[in-house]
């Protein structure tokens, strides 16, 4: 039985985007230190793993990168919704 999931929280949208950012960040520093290790000079090394690692976490983080997304999109319809309870309290509806 698959447990239904809940709505993203505030805390768990900050750990996902800090899980995903340091996976980045870590597949970077893996790709530049393997062609660094290859012989290839370092600022190059950087640039090029760089550009390779955008297309390859499309592919291997899509389900954090998911996760990501859905936490933003319910973060963003709170602040919607609160900003239109806003509005109609300063009209007087």
């Amino acid at each position: 039985m698959v447990a239904p999931q809940t709505p993203p929280t505030g805390s768990t949208l900050a750990r996902d985007v800090a899980l995903y950012t340091v996976a980045r960040l870590a597949m970077v520093a893996a790709m530049a230190l393997i062609l660094v290790l290859a012989g290839v000079p370092l600022l190059v090394s950087i640039l090029l793993a760089l550009v390779v690692a955008l297309p390859l976490s499309i592919v291997l983080l899509g389900s954090l990168r998911a996760r990501v997304n859905a936490g933003l999109a319910v973060v963003g319809e709170r602040r919607r919704a609160e900003r239109d309870r806003l509005r109609r309290q300063l009209r007087g509806d």
